[in-house]
């Protein structure tokens, strides 16, 4: 019976030291937040590119990206990013009937973390 216990044991501690070393997707990015400073509104719409790595051992799958309202909308591709490889998210904000400090939170949904990663947006409408 203790020879039993000692196998099962040795399996458990084996097959945690196995996921311990999958690490699966990992989304991560240089920069998370970008202030555009002063803008006017009368110049229109304004863009970011923000670059998100994948810095896991298994493909980064984007399901989507969420932003606080119309005014902000993201563009990303809908392909996996590799172990080690970047991807990019295109922030656009447009200004018009907004005047006053913005400060928008995006949130990025993926297989690479529980909850969402965010990147942030914020500068002045003129």
């Amino acid at each position: 019976m203790k020879k039993i216990g000692y196998i099962l044991s040795a399996v458990l501690l084996f097959v945690g030291v196995l996921m311990a070393q999958t690490k699966g997707a990992v989304i991560s990015s240089p920069a998370t937040e970008f202030d555009f400073g002063t803008i006017k509104e009368a110049n229109g719409k304004v863009s970011h590119i923000f670059i998100i790595r994948n810095a896991g051992d298994a493909p980064l799958v984007i399901t989507r990206v969420a932003t606080p309202c119309a005014c902000t909308t993201p563009e990303y591709s809908r392909e996996p990013i590799a172990p080690g490889k970047e991807g990019k998210i295109t922030v656009t904000y447009n200004p018009a009937g907004r005047p006053g400090p913005f400060y928008k939170n995006i949130a990025i949904y993926s297989n690479g973390r529980d909850g969402a990663f965010t990147i942030r947006i914020k500068g002045t409408v003129e």
